[in-house]
């Protein structure tokens, strides 16, 4: 099995996971995990498994009288507001049955606690099982609280993304100095390159480690033996956890496989990163179109010129907005692979010719100019 198969078979069947649990349950799921699964199948594949809605992670939001299961998906620790709107919306519905998937590990979530990582068993999540149970009213109810490692998102078998960890940023200079207040003189840091986990706030070390628990399953489940790089300082910190992390240890001496994993910081390279001078298409249609609401990695595409509605305020409520994921679509996912790869005046061309054979088979009259694509037109193509 190649690496790309096998890392597009890790997500399937990290949701795979949630799908078991769905039918005739409510989910609730945060945006980051909303995002996983857009590019996993979509909601579809959840009511495909018996679930009854899909719904924000919300304390605005609740289940019906007469749906007593739930699932919740969050990429969060089960604490704090994590656990503030879990409760608001098991106290204004009607559960019997509770479910709760959490994206970062028991060792982690005993890190936050501050209880040792390497304590045995499953004590912080067993301690919020009693807690649903409490909220539910009744300790006969059941709930049951898991990890699985739904931070990826296979933007096509090549590339994927983690949306989970989207807030991650390089440390910079400023951080530099926020960190030294709080050290004795003697003991302040010359550089970021001598900056270690330990020294980095609560928050940004919970998210660093859930990183690395997250690369470790993923190698775990493709049998592979990394060696890793890094460049620049933030990276060289997530680096050095992998190669120290416990399980990556003993999961080494049986890889089957090998793999050079190199971590970069892109604030080493912001002009390529925000830079708009890429000869790619799907780059232009990301810088033309609004993103999609709660996602960072799709964008929003105007439907309504399918449609013979009006344009106006009204309309744009009533017709949901297409979007560049399309996994449950074999042809428009390879148009899309495609398009990824090729440089823009191709690309341009491929997509042309998809809707020339569109209006084609539909009798439809078409004109289109042969000229050069301006950014109005990448618009109207989108």
């Amino acid at each position: 099995m190649s690496i790309s198969l096998g890392l597009s078979a890790f997500t399937q069947q990290t949701w795979d996971k949630v799908r078991s649990k769905v039918k005739k349950a409510v989910v609730f799921m945060d945006d980051r995990c909303a995002e996983s699964l857009h590019w996993n199948g979509g909601a579809q594949r959840l009511f495909e498994a018996g679930a009854q809605n899909v719904k924000q992670f919300s304390s605005f939001e609740a289940g019906g009288a007469k749906q007593p299961k739930a699932v919740f998906v969050v990429s969060t620790l089960l604490k704090s507001r994590t656990a503030d709107v879990v409760k608001d919306i098991i106290g204004l519905s009607s559960f019997q049955y509770c479910v709760v998937f959490t994206t970062v590990a028991h060792s982690i979530h005993l890190l936050a606690n501050n209880a040792s990582p390497e304590m045995e068993g499953r004590r912080v999540f067993e301690q919020f099982e009693e807690k649903i149970c409490e909220w539910m009213g009744d300790m006969n109810y059941t709930a049951e609280v898991m990890h699985v490692p739904l931070f990826l998102a296979p933007v096509s078998p090549h590339l994927h993304i983690a949306p989970a960890f989207g807030s991650v940023f390089p440390l910079v200079s400023q951080d530099l100095d926020q960190i030294n207040t709080s050290r004795p003189d003697k003991k302040k840091f010359g550089s970021l390159a001598d900056v270690d986990l330990h020294s980095l706030p609560p928050e940004l070390q919970i998210e660093i480690k859930s990183l690395v628990s997250g690369l470790n399953s993923m190698f775990d489940f493709v049998h592979v033996r990394e060696e890793c790089f890094a460049v620049g300082p933030t990276s060289r910190i997530i680096a050095g956890e992998l190669a120290n992390h416990p399980q990556a240890k003993n999961r080494r001496k049986t890889a089957q496989h090998k793999a050079s994993v190199v971590f970069i910081d892109r604030t080493l390279d912001l002009t390529g990163a925000v830079g708009h001078h890429g000869d790619n298409l799907v780059e232009k249609i990301l810088s033309a179109l609004p993103e999609l609401s709660g996602h960072n990695n799709d964008v929003m595409v105007d439907m309504l010129e399918l449609t013979s509605l009006h344009k106006n305020e009204e309309s744009h409520k009533i017709i949901a907005p297409g979007h560049l994921s399309q996994p449950n679509d074999p042809a428009a996912q390879a148009l899309w692979e495609s398009i990824l790869n090729m440089k823009h005046k191709e690309a341009v061309m491929e997509v042309r010719r998809h809707l020339v054979e569109a209006a084609s088979k539909e009798n439809l009259p078409i004109k289109m100019s042969l000229g050069n694509t301006a950014f109005h037109n990448v618009h109207e193509i989108a």
